[in-house]
């Protein structure tokens, strides 16, 4: 867990990833890489999940992939098998929590309240998902929230983009921020991996930037 925390601390920005053809996997990862971002959720909103972990992994050694999206346990061993190295939820569930600390899988669960912030210290887990971001009052409510719990990261998701991306990496409490704008459905399904790749290059600029 150290070890992924690290990693998101120095990328600052973690592409959700929703795919629809795993085949286009392996492009969309090195495309991320040219960007200086080898990072990825891969998020289980689609069928072609588990293959495109699988793919992107086997094709993308030095790529960070993790599994977005997971609901249920099913779902958290089916990416670990495909290769997936951290789990991520959209929301707090004890039972894939549990499931994870068992197995010593990374897990960023999603919180958006202090009863959930709570739920998770309880299970010693200090990396939480704050989700939906701006939909739950953005950078204000995440500064507000984040106050009594000194000892916790958050990775907000949901509505970031690079308007807002560096509002949200200057509170201390940001560990690194989800962002699906620079992997749009679109661009994968569309080819357009060079948009990608600038896309990727400006959001590492902004982190350079604000983190200097």
């Amino acid at each position: 867990m150290k070890y992924i925390v690290e990693k998101f601390t120095n990328f600052g920005v973690v592409p959700v990833v929703v795919i629809e053809n795993a085949a286009d996997s392996p492009r969309l990862g090195k495309a991320l890489s040219d960007g200086g971002l080898p990072v990825a959720e891969i998020t289980f909103r689609t069928p072609a999940a588990p293959k495109a972990i699988q793919l992107m992994a086997s094709s993308c050694p030095d790529l960070l992939i993790g599994a977005g999206t997971v609901l249920t346990i099913d779902q958290a061993k089916t990416a670990v098998a495909s290769g997936a190295k951290f789990i991520v939820t959209p929301g707090f569930d004890a039972l894939v929590v549990d499931w994870c600390l068992k197995h010593d899988i990374p897990l960023f669960p999603g919180v958006m309240t202090p009863t959930e912030i709570n739920m998770a210290l309880n299970k010693g887990l200090t990396a939480l998902k704050f989700f939906p971001a701006e939909a739950a009052g953005g950078v204000k409510t995440l500064k507000a929230i984040g106050s009594p719990y000194g000892d916790v990261r958050f990775i907000p998701t949901g509505g970031i983009n690079l308007n807002n991306l560096g509002d949200y990496l200057t509170l201390p409490s940001v560990l690194a921020c989800g962002g699906s704008w620079l992997v749009k459905k679109a661009l994968i399904s569309g080819g357009e991996f060079e948009i990608i790749t600038r896309l990727a290059q400006e959001a590492v600029e902004i982190v350079k930037e604000v983190r200097k």
